[in-house]
């Protein structure tokens, strides 16, 4: 059986659909980017979409209709003020175009975060389906002592409102004379094995979600569990859904508690931390890659 998976050429999306795509052909599929939804022109294959590709044209849903099972990100078309005055945050769907999906029995929605019914009450039953880690394109590059203290790679992810560059500023700040080793990679567009081997190679991961994560707190991003998977300890700040996720994790509240924790992870004794890595990783392994998140969507037909 193939799958066709949307290609992502930047940001979080290309490291969150290879993934999947990784995943799916561990599993057994054929798996296959499309770039256009009416690429897709087999009714036997199953089908991943976002509900963007099928807004833009409505002959899209003629593909939809045909595929034996579609598995549909469908997007808030509620979403709250003031991020849902901008396009990033904005189903674009029209009412008519939703309401055909709602009728369709193959299709399957889902979402990354625990979406609150009044952001998407045009839509049908979404599923919700967190993020998860890579552990096909991932492994374990792990050298004899660590490179760093801390790490942290990713960018300024603008998503219509630039508040998360504040954010980030603010508790780089409080790295900046800590004495810790820092690896700090912000726009360096490592590769893929960069990554991999500074997140090994560190003795905790940093994470740091957008304002509207931390206020909204249904969705997580997908360092959360990159940095479990990889580097074991990480320090993360108080984000709802990987509170619900991780209830064993101790996450932070301010940059000040961040740099206290950091600190800690670093102090323990080095039979302590790699207990506590290994524990991590185990919890990840079992329970949150993207082929979890395959059996997951498969479960819904």
């Amino acid at each position: 059986m193939k799958i066709y998976i949307k290609k992502h050429f930047y940001c979080a999306g290309k490291w969150i659909y290879s993934g999947y795509r990784a995943a799916w052909e561990k599993i057994g599929f054929d798996a296959k980017y499309y770039t256009n939804i009416a690429e897709i022109n087999d009714s036997d294959y199953f089908l991943m979409a976002v509900d963007a590709d099928i807004g833009v044209d409505p002959n899209n849903l003629f593909v939809v209709e045909k595929a034996k099972k579609a598995f549909i990100f469908a997007g808030a078309n509620a979403f709250p003020k003031p991020w849902g005055m901008h396009p990033n945050f904005r189903c674009i769907c029209d009412n008519q175009t939703i309401e055909s999906l709602n009728a369709m029995d193959n299709v399957y929605l889902w979402s990354f975060g625990d979406t609150p019914k009044e952001y998407v009450s045009k839509w049908k039953k979404i599923n919700p389906l967190p993020l998860a880690f890579d552990s096909v394109n991932y492994k374990n590059l792990k050298e004899d002592s660590y490179k760093f203290d801390v790490c942290y790679i990713g960018g300024w992810a603008n998503n219509g409102f630039n508040e998360k560059q504040k954010i980030m500023i603010e508790h780089f700040a409080m790295l900046k004379d800590s004495g810790l080793k820092c690896g700090i990679f912000i726009n360096k567009d490592l590769t893929q094995e960069q990554e991999n081997f500074v997140l090994c190679n560190s003795k905790v991961a940093l994470n740091i979600h957008d304002a509207y994560q931390r206020i909204l707190g249904f969705d997580s991003n997908e360092r959360t569990f990159k940095s479990l998977g990889l580097t074991g300890a990480l320090a993360c700040d108080n984000i709802t859904q990987v509170k619900n996720i991780f209830p064993h994790l101790e996450l932070y509240e301010s940059p000040q508690q961040m740099l206290e924790m950091i600190k800690e992870f670093v102090s323990k004794p080095s039979k302590e931390l790699e207990e506590l890595k290994s524990e991590n990783r185990q919890i990840i392994l079992k329970n949150h890659t993207y082929i979890n998140r395959v059996e997951q969507l498969r479960s819904l037909v």
